[in-house]
C-alpha cells in the first residue's frame, strides 16, 4: 500500500508522463506569447526610459538611459508636448464618457428587441445589425465623410428644415462651448482660465467633444453596438422563460421583470460588454488615421494616436513608449473602478443578539413576527402529541 502511494506522488502508474505531454503540448503557445508579447513589452518600458531615436537597436550601448524624463516631459513640465497630451486625453476621455454608456444602452435594446419571439425574421434583424461590426472600419469612415463633408448628405437633409449645418469633421467647436455660446456666455469666467490638469485650463477640460469627435462617437456607436448586441443576446438565452414567466404570474409587468430580474441576471454580460467598450474606446486609432489625427484644430487626436505621431512621425520613440504605458494604466484603473462599482453587493443576515431577560424568539424576530414564522418555530415533532399528556390528541369521533 505504501508502495503504491508513493508510486503515485512520483507521478508514476497509468499518469506517467501526463505532465511532460501537457507542457509539450502548450510550448508552443508559451514561445509564442513569449516572443511576440511579453519581450516587446518589456523592450517598450525598456525604450520609454531611453532617449532612443529609431535608429540601430534600442539595446545599443549609445542609447542612453534617461529615467523619467520622457514621462515628465508629457505629464508635469509645462511646454509643447504636455499640452498635446493633455488634449488627447481630455479628447479621449469625452470619447469614452459618450461612447460606452450609448453603445451599451443601444446593444441592450437592440438584444431585447431580436430575442422576442414574437418578432418576424429574427435572423434577418440579427444579420442586420451585425453587419457594421464585421465591415471595415476604413470604408465606414470614408463613407461618413462623404456624407458629413459640409456639403454632403447629412447637412442637404438639415437644409430641407432650414437648418445650416457645420462642416462637421473639420469644426473643432466643443458641445459644451457651443451651448454655453447659445446661452449667452461667449467667454470664460476668469476662474476657469487658470491652467488645469495637464496644462489644460479648465475652460477646455469643460469644452466637451468637438462636432468632429461628436461625429466620430456617431461613428463608434454604429459599428459595435452589434458586436456586443450578440453578447447581450447570449445572455438573455441563458436565462430561463420560466424566470419571466413566474414574475408574470406574480404580477410584474414587462418594465419591472426587465429592471427587477432580466438586467441583474446580465450582470456578468454587463461586466464583459463594459471592459471591453471602455478598452476599445481608450485605444481607438484606425478613425482618427483615416482623417488624418490633426484635423479640427487637433480636437479628435487621442492618445493612442499620439502615441504612434510621436514615434514615426516625430521619431521620440522613448516619448511615445511613455504615453503607451500612461494609457495602459488609465485602463488598467478604470477597469478596476468598474469593477468595484459592478461588484455583487450581498449582506449577510445576522440574528440580533437577545437583550438580558428577552425570549430568543422575540429577538430573532418570530414572536410577533410573520405569522409563517411563527407556526414554523411553533410546529412541533409529530411525536411530541403521543409523548406529552398535555396534548393528547382529540377523539376523531369526537370522544374526550
Amino acid at each position: 500500500m505504501s508502495r503504491a502511494a508513493s508510486g503515485s506522488r512520483r507521478g508514476g502508474g497509468i499518469r506517467r508522463g501526463e505532465t511532460r505531454a501537457g507542457w509539450l503540448f502548450v510550448l508552443p503557445a508559451i514561445v509564442i506569447t513569449g516572443v511576440f508579447l511579453v519581450i516587446p513589452i518589456f523592450l517598450a518600458l525598456w525604450v520609454s526610459f531611453s532617449g532612443w531615436n529609431g535608429f540601430r537597436s534600442p539595446l545599443a550601448p549609445t542609447v542612453d538611459f534617461v529615467g523619467l524624463e520622457n514621462y515628465a516631459a508629457i505629464t508635469v513640465e509645462p511646454g509643447l508636448d504636455q499640452e498635446n497630451f493633455g488634449t488627447a486625453v481630455r479628447n479621449n476621455f469625452y470619447y469614452v464618457l459618450f461612447v460606452v454608456p450609448l453603445q451599451t444602452i443601444v446593444a441592450l435594446l437592440l438584444a431585447v428587441q431580436v430575442n422576442r419571439a414574437v418578432l418576424r425574421g429574427r435572423g434577418f434583424f440579427r444579420t442586420a445589425f451585425y453587419f457594421p461590426s464585421v465591415t471595415s472600419v476604413v470604408a465606414i469612415v470614408i463613407v461618413f465623410q462623404f456624407l458629413f463633408t459640409a456639403s454632403g448628405a447629412v447637412n442637404a437633409v438639415l437644409g430641407f428644415f432650414g437648418i445650416d449645418g457645420p462642416n462637421w469633421l473639420n469644426d473643432g467647436t466643443g458641445i459644451f462651448h457651443a451651448a454655453a455660446a447659445g446661452l449667452g456666455v461667449e467667454s470664460p469666467p476668469q476662474a476657469l482660465e487658470t491652467d488645469g490638469p495637464l496644462g489644460i485650463t479648465w475652460w477646455d477640460w469643460l469644452a466637451g467633444p468637438s462636432v468632429a469627435m461628436s461625429t466620430l462617437i456617431m461613428l463608434a456607436i454604429f459599428t459595435t453596438s452589434g458586436t456586443f448586441m450578440l453578447l447581450f443576446l447570449a445572455g438573455l438565452q441563458s436565462i430561463g422563460a420560466e424566470i419571466e414567466e413566474a414574475a408574470l404570474v406574480d404580477g410584474a409587468g414587462p418594465v419591472r421583470t426587465f429592471f427587477s430580474i432580466t438586467l441583474p441576471m446580465l450582470r456578468p454580460t454587463l461586466f464583459t460588454v463594459l471592459t471591453l467598450g471602455l478598452i476599445a474606446s481608450w485605444q481607438v486609432f484606425d478613425q482618427i488615421y483615416v482623417l488624418g489625427g490633426t484635423t479640427a484644430g487637433g480636437t479628435i487626436a487621442t492618445p493612442a494616436f499620439l502615441a504612434y505621431s510621436t514615434s514615426f512621425q516625430d521619431l521620440q520613440w522613448g516619448q511615445g513608449a511613455a504615453i503607451a504605458f500612461i494609457l495602459f494604466v488609465f485602463i488598467i484603473l478604470l477597469t478596476l473602478l468598474q469593477r468595484w462599482l459592478l461588484r455583487e453587493r450581498t449582506r449577510e443576515f445576522r440574528p440580533r443578539s437577545p437583550r438580558a431577560g428577552q425570549n430568543p424568539d422575540v429577538a430573532a424576530g418570530v414572536v410577533g413576527g410573520d405569522p409563517t414564522d411563527r407556526a414554523l418555530v411553533g410546529a412541533s415533532d409529530p411525536g411530541d402529541d403521543e409523548a406529552r399528556p398535555d396534548r393528547a390528541r382529540p377523539n376523531r369521533k369526537g370522544s374526550p
